[in-house]
């Protein structure tokens, strides 16, 4: 049965036993908050464009993950994908999957690199994406997280690197776009995210997103 829970990820993974989950996908802060909030915030206009904090934003408690947290993760689940791991200063030889979301014009990153441990590979995924991100839409999805990445990533992560009955974890869940992707496919999961105003908005996301479903039947939603 699906989880979703409003707890430090060390906590909710200390319930598990070793090797519990088939894969976790895991996308934590990549920047220390207090010091990063204007890069989160993404309130650039362009190149070289100041970036001011806003007043609702709260990362001043986020922290890169350290050996303990990848020590946890590699414990109870039997592979990995983890988002950021240039940022980390973790010790992760493996494969790497490079996410490409712009294409220039853009003063933010033109693509995120996650660790994977399945094989020592570059594996690589187009999906523009950039941009602001408070109430905005990108692709058609609504962005309700700084750190938000599209539910077509995960979808393409769960066909290339899981297979159906896997158990997937994520430690950040963050806007829920693993979630929603998972209940697409039909993967059982497990979510733990620490922020209660973040886990409110993604828990709304996802109640959205299964009142969308209810109104299309099953045919119409395989339609090719």
């Amino acid at each position: 049965m699906n989880r979703f829970s409003n707890i430090d990820c060390l906590i909710g993974m200390a319930e598990y036993e070793d090797k519990h989950f088939d894969l976790a996908i895991v996308d934590p802060p990549y920047f220390e908050g207090p010091n990063n909030q204007g890069y989160y915030n993404g309130l650039g206009q362009g190149k070289g464009a100041a970036i001011a904090p806003s007043k609702d934003y709260h990362v001043a408690d986020w922290e890169i993950p350290d050996q303990e947290y990848i020590d946890e993760l590699i414990r109870c689940s039997k592979n990995q994908i983890i988002w950021g791991i240039n940022y980390f200063n973790v010790a992760l030889p493996g494969g790497r999957i490079v996410w490409i979301k712009a294409e220039g014009g853009t003063p933010f990153s033109q693509a995120d690199i996650a660790y994977h441990s399945f094989y020592n590979r570059i594996d690589t995924f187009k999906c523009l994406w950039a941009g602001f991100w408070k109430d905005k839409k990108t692709n058609g999805e609504i962005r309700i997280h700084p750190t938000q990445k599209p539910v077509a990533l995960y979808k393409w992560l769960l066909t290339k690197y899981a297979k159906q009955g896997d158990l997937i974890l994520d430690t950040y869940v963050g806007s829920a776009s693993s979630l929603i992707a998972c209940e697409d496919m039909g993967f059982e999961y497990v979510g733990f995210e620490l922020d209660s105003e973040y886990h409110a908005a993604a828990v709304k996301r996802l109640e959205n997103y299964r009142k969308q479903i209810k109104l299309f039947t099953p045919e119409e939603l395989n339609v090719k």
